[in-house]
């Protein structure tokens, strides 16, 4: 990875869950390490709140609490953050209406855009679309 780019909440929860299949986990672990390593990715709460809800009970392996502490220290504590604002939500709100897309999908578009990224890597979303300066790449694309 290069450059600044957001990453969605499925690549962290593949990089726990033991029931990814090995190449998806692989691919999720590998793009979270460069991600570390590189210092220029972006989450935003919502990541946060959307991976500890699944991580630590809805997969067969769920994290438990301390295990959970150590991930938000040693991997979200690491990236830059996307604060909820007001134009945060109206902007998530005017991209909504435009492209179509959920109110979550947006979400995280206007995360990535309020924070310059150009890249953002999900599957949630149709690789190769793009939403403004936004544009989404599938990183478990075959």
């Amino acid at each position: 990875m290069s450059g600044k780019a957001f990453i969605d909440t499925n690549v962290f929860v593949y990089g726990v869950d033991s029931k990814t299949p090995g190449v998806k986990r692989d691919v999720a672990n590998g793009l979270i390490r460069s991600a570390l390593a590189g210092h220029r990715s972006v989450i935003s709460w919502q990541v946060i709140q959307e991976f500890m809800n699944v991580a630590t009970g809805k997969l067969a392996s769920s994290l438990s609490i301390s295990d959970a502490h150590e991930y938000l220290n040693s991997v979200f504590r690491l990236m830059i953050v996307v604060q909820p604002s007001v134009d945060l939500f109206s902007d998530a709100l005017d991209i909504r209406t435009r492209y179509k897309i959920s109110w979550y999908d947006s979400l995280i578009i206007a995360a990535a855009a309020e924070a310059n990224c150009p890249v953002v890597y999900t599957e949630d979303l149709q690789h190769g679309a793009k939403f403004g300066g936004v544009r989404i790449e599938n990183p478990f694309r075959v």
